[in-house]
């Protein structure tokens, strides 16, 4: 699944809105599907260390779009298990090193086409292997998780981690509790949360700090009155939301932003309408496709989280999405 952005662009601020402003279901299927055909690019092989990332986007934007056979499942199961290490992590694709956003995203992949069993009967290692390689990664002293060996330490990981052992049913292979105390101390006093103790609030840490406390059944924790209020507040006049203040909109924060208001039970505190004109009018209404902002060239990434986003706020059509 290639990340190359393009060939379609999203149709500038102020054009003609009375086709985009329709979803155009058809075109994104076929934008997905083509993705994994632009190999004479050299677009295509630069991104080549987001390839098991952008296979999970196109899969769940695919089914979100009501067309989850639209790739082979075959060679879709037959790729991911090509990226797995004797050490049962994954990397973006063969011969890239393990690191834990692949092999959530190879969990994820695995899981949505129901092909767990296929990694037990031919992967390097089954599930208890991959659960083994996600738990090493595990700081036991203050529950934190490294992305590799190298030790980076970031919420993304931790959420990773828990989001993964969840689907394989391997949750007991890590400390949830001290997990789940590392995420408490990355709270802000506006309520949000950051990339590591100290760290300022932003939408996508937020996202990971709260589906982790979900997976951990553990949302009590959370101040969701002034975290609603922070979150609110990233929908700025365009409709479009932020990531934090004073940035530009970006479609992606309609799945951090809006998910994360789903979890707190805070949705109705953005205007889902605007939202979703906003999301509608960064298509490529001709090749299909979504763009961060209206203008821009459309890539598999905003793809998947602007029809996600339309997903969490009901928009008609759209399969139904768990905000974690």
């Amino acid at each position: 699944m290639s990340l190359v952005s393009g060939p379609g662009r999203a149709k500038a601020a102020g054009s003609s809105l009375s086709d985009e402003l329709q979803l155009m279901v058809e075109k994104h299927v076929h934008y997905v599907q083509s993705l994994d055909k632009r190999k004479d690019e050299l677009e295509y092989w630069l991104t080549e260390h987001l390839r098991l990332n952008g296979v999970y986007w196109g899969l769940t934007a695919l089914h979100l779009l009501g067309h989850p056979d639209a790739l082979p499942r075959n060679e879709t199961i037959d790729f991911v298990l090509s990226c797995q290490h004797d050490n049962g992590g994954f990397g973006a694709a063969p011969g890239h090193d393990a690191h834990m956003l692949y092999t959530v995203s190879a969990v994820q992949v695995l899981a949505t086409v129901d092909g767990l069993d296929e990694l037990d009967r031919r992967g390097k290692t089954g599930r208890d292997g991959v659960g083994r390689y996600i738990a090493q990664l595990q700081n036991r002293d203050d529950g934190s998780f490294t992305g590799d060996e190298w030790g980076e330490t970031d919420t993304r990981f931790l959420f990773g981690a828990l989001n993964a052992l969840s689907l394989m049913h391997l949750l007991s292979l890590v400390d949830l509790s001290k997990a789940v105390e590392y995420v408490r101390a990355c709270a802000n006093f506006d309520g949000g949360y950051g990339i590591s103790p100290g760290a300022e609030s932003h939408s996508g840490q937020i996202y990971v700090c709260l589906g982790a406390l979900a997976i951990a059944g553990r949302l009590d924790l959370v101040d969701k009155d002034r975290l609603g209020g922070w979150l609110s507040e990233r929908q700025l006049d365009s409709g479009g939301l932020n990531g934090r203040p004073e940035k530009v909109e970006d479609v992606c924060y309609s799945w951090w932003v809006v998910s994360s208001l789903a979890m707190i039970g805070k949705l109705h505190w953005i205007d889902g309408k605007k939202l979703s004109q906003y999301i509608l009018r960064c298509q490529d209404a001709d090749m299909g496709g979504i763009a961060d902002r209206p203008g821009d060239a459309v890539d598999v990434f905003h793809t998947v989280f602007g029809l996600a986003g339309l997903s969490l706020i009901g928009f008609p059509g759209l399969e139904q999405i768990d905000p974690t």
